[in-house]
């Protein structure tokens, strides 16, 4: 791929078609957990992945990252090319002990409306992070700076591989305190409905708890006989 940065949403970047209509702000009301057994539990990102700061949602399209190891200049060119509402999910060789990202670029990705950011290895400046506002996950912090090599190969909107699962630009991550779920675009509200569903169910079960039945009633997980 031309390693020129991009300036703008040009042919350099393909974007795939936005996810059906209502979809995301569904999915912002769900718990990831939820979203993931509605999944039938396919599509969990790495369980290190968490939310820098515990309010922190994402709900959103993936526009994808490919990063060269302990570089973050396309993290920077993705800032550039993603759209209001995308969540920036990078993928960085397998190399986690670098602060990738920090305040200089939530502060960037806030004022261009983006959705979040998911990355595969570390960022820093936690503690300034829940102040900006802008949702970061990632596996922890690191000091450790990166560089910017405009020579080093790297891809902006291609299928990346984050833990088991291919990310593909444009489908939907839902995450919250508990991790992060990737759903394929094209089942996206069929899995959210589902969810909806679930988590129905779930208030119904939680009612007739509080009423005085216990889990084993509730779930018929007493001991059968024969």
């Amino acid at each position: 791929m031309n390693s020129s940065s991009p300036t703008a949403k040009s042919d350099a970047v393909s974007y795939p078609a936005p996810l059906p209509a209502g979809v995301i702000d569904r999915a912002k009301a769900l718990g990831s957990a939820s979203v993931h057994e509605a999944a039938k539990r396919v599509g969990a990102l790495p369980a290190a992945i968490k939310p820098v700061a515990r309010p922190f949602r994402i709900a959103g399209p993936a526009f994808t990252v490919w990063s060269p190891p302990k570089d973050n200049l396309w993290l920077h060119r993705a800032l550039v090319a993603a759209r209001p509402g995308d969540v920036l999910v990078v993928y960085t060789g397998g190399f986690y002990e670098a602060g990738y990202w920090g305040e200089i670029m939530s502060t960037a990705a806030a004022r261009a409306q983006l959705g979040g950011l998911i990355i595969d290895a570390c960022v820093r400046d936690g503690s300034l992070l829940e102040g900006i506002g802008f949702p970061v996950f990632s596996r922890g912090l690191a000091i450790q700076g990166t560089q910017k090599d405009f020579g080093a190969l790297g891809a902006l909107n291609r299928p990346v591989l984050i833990g088991n699962v291919v990310v593909a630009p444009g489908d939907l991550l839902v995450g919250d305190e508990d991790g992060v779920v990737c759903i394929k675009a094209g089942e996206a509200a069929e899995v959210i409905g589902a969810a909806i569903t679930r988590e129905e169910k779930e208030r119904a079960i939680l009612e007739r708890l509080r009423a005085g039945e216990s889990t084993l009633d509730v779930y018929g997980l007493h001991q059968r006989d024969g």
